[in-house]
């Protein structure tokens, strides 16, 4: 029997209005990874059930996996990595001990105003000067 039930399906937009140019974004240049969903906040990094492009990352140490870069993390997050290149779904909301793979942006020109993930001390576009610092490969503009 066929099922013509209604079904939800969600997308996420891109949005890379954060990202100054395309230097940096050749294929193969942006490395893959995995993401460390249990890391991650839900109302801060996925609210609507998608990481947005931008989120700034770091490696946990004992696992390999990536998580949201925190300059106060003691679990290797403290190191930023890179930036998430694309927008993802997360796996599962209920059940964040399932990771999922991604892309990381590691060399271009990057707006930080832009940047999605909010500080409460400078608004929108968190990567704090030690996270530039560790981005060496990336040129940041204010």
């Amino acid at each position: 029997m066929t099922d013509i039930s209604v079904s939800t399906v969600s997308y996420q937009a891109e949005k890379r209005s954060w990202l100054l140019g395309p230097h940096g974004t050749d294929p193969g240049a942006t490395p893959s990874i995995t993401l460390d969903v249990s890391a991650f906040t839900a109302a801060t990094h996925y609210p609507n059930g998608y990481f947005p492009s931008g989120i700034v990352l770091g490696v946990i140490t004992a696992s390999g996996l990536y998580g949201p870069y925190d300059d106060t993390a003691v679990d290797g997050r403290q190191v930023a990595a890179g930036i998430l290149f694309s927008s993802v779904k997360v796996p599962n909301t209920a059940d964040t001990m399932k990771d999922v793979g991604a892309a990381m942006l590691v060399h271009g020109f990057v707006k930080i105003a832009r940047l999605p993930i909010a500080n409460g001390a400078t608004g929108r576009g968190y990567i704090d000067a030690n996270g530039q610092t560790d981005l060496k490969l990336i040129h940041f503009v204010a």
